[in-house]
């Protein structure tokens, strides 16, 4: 291994292959260091790939990597204790290419197929190397110390893509250590069952994927929420809750996670099916309101080492992942061309990120998080209500209709105020618009 590059990335996750990609295909040489085993060994998402960057990159990817489906159907549940209230969504649009740029992946499968890709178009991709830190020569970041033998690589500029618990990035003075509030705990479940069983279930034809979201009290009536994405032959199975939840409750995650599958809209849909892999990860949620500094002299935070991940309905992540790596590399570039690797030429990274719909959809998201966490009420007391009015609304008897309804409004309004109800549902309206 040449002992310096034009570039070192640290992470082989979406942002940081997305990053050597683009810069090895435009002439310049990098290196990647992963810690884990093989490329995706140690990562998780809870399944659903954003590829509108992606297929930029490697137009029509979708025809060799590995995906499991193309998203056609969305349904968006709010549970209580034991009923559901379900939206469901089917776009026939979305069954032609591009997909509505939608795909269930296994992430240890698709991110070694896109680090192959990178390696293909000339990067370097190092597993098992742990690096401790950066180098530096006059306060510039100028390599990084791996923990192997030769130690010390030097590069002109290092993207960092080390992931949601950066301790480079902490290391660096551009990140503070995570305020617990603003990190979500994913825990996930592969469960396997036969793909004729998975297209019968979720009303689907070959191919076709569906993502399930849970919202309410899918976790015992705690912040949080719950999915089930499909694969061909098996089904991601997940839940995230705030670490400062977990840690103020004490609460168990797979204790959240097992009361999740066993409420009675999922029970039914993973029912005969067995566990083949369980994971946890971190995510970070803080939205716009806690980014760190991007850029300082020879470096550069992408992905979730800079908490890119849209905390909205939305759940986007991926595709703000790789978008960034492929700005940072387009700064990386640009500052190779004029042999200027300063923050002034690498803040290029930043203005980029301002012009695209990765700034723009985190600043338009930016008071979720601190909603979220004032209106507790959404994942209990309102689920609960919402859906006992339901039931009652639509209860068989023999009492007249009008009869009924006036009594179940009466309930209604006892259990959530209007007043309340109405100041929440306008603050919440940045969630869901």
């Amino acid at each position: 291994m040449s002992e310096r590059f034009d570039c070192v990335i640290v992470g082989a996750g979406p942002s940081g292959i997305a990053a050597a990609y683009k810069l090895a295909s435009s002439g310049l040489s990098v290196a990647v260091f992963e810690r884990g085993e093989t490329p995706g060994s140690k990562n998780m998402s809870g399944g659903v790939l954003y590829s509108t960057v992606l297929n930029k990159l490697i137009p029509e990817f979708w025809k060799e990597a590995p995906v499991e489906r193309h998203v056609t159907r969305r349904r968006y549940s709010l549970l209580s204790k034991d009923s559901a209230a379900s939206f469901d969504l089917e776009f026939e649009p979305f069954n032609t290419p591009p997909y509505n740029n939608s795909f269930t992946v296994l992430r240890a499968r698709f991110d070694r197929w896109f680090a192959k890709k990178a390696e293909e178009a000339g990067a370097v991709v190092v597993t098992e190397a742990v690096v401790d830190d950066f180098i530096y020569e006059d306060g510039k970041v100028n390599g990084v110390s791996v923990r192997m033998e030769g130690g010390a690589v030097y590069s002109d500029v290092v993207i960092c893509a080390e992931g949601a618990n950066s301790l480079l990035a902490e290391k660096s003075g551009l990140k503070k250590r995570p305020d617990p509030g603003s990190m979500v705990l994913g825990v996930k479940e592969i469960i396997s069952l036969p793909k004729e069983v998975i297209e019968g279930r979720f009303s689907l034809e070959d191919g076709q994927g569906a993502a399930l979201e849970f919202f309410g009290e899918a976790l015992g009536g705690v912040a949080g929420s719950g999915f089930i994405y499909t694969n061909k032959d098996t089904l991601s199975v997940g839940i995230g809750c705030p670490v400062s939840v977990l840690k103020e409750k004490g609460l168990k995650p797979n204790e959240l996670m097992d009361g999740f599958k066993k409420h009675p809209s999922v029970r039914r849909l993973l029912r005969g099916g067995n566990i083949e892999e369980y994971s946890a990860h971190m995510i970070p949620e803080g939205g716009y309101n806690t980014l760190p500094e991007l850029t300082k002299d020879g470096l550069i935070l992408v992905g979730d080492s800079a908490g890119f991940v849209n905390p909205s309905i939305c759940k986007e992540g991926s595709n703000l992942a790789m978008a960034s790596g492929v700005y940072a590399a387009e700064t990386v570039i640009e500052a190779k061309n004029r042999g200027d690797f300063s923050k002034s030429v690498l803040d290029g990274y930043t203005e980029r990120l301002k012009e695209s719909f990765v700034l723009k959809d985190l600043k338009k998201y930016r008071d979720v998080p601190g909603i979220l966490h004032s209106a507790p009420g959404i994942f209990k007391e309102y689920p609960d209500a919402i859906l006992e009015f339901l039931q009652g609304y639509f209860k068989i008897s023999e009492e007249s209709k009008d009869s009924a309804r006036r009594e179940i409004k009466k309930l209604f309004r006892s259990k959530v105020p209007v007043w309340r109800l109405m100041v929440d549902l306008l603050r919440l309206r940045r969630f869901f618009t």
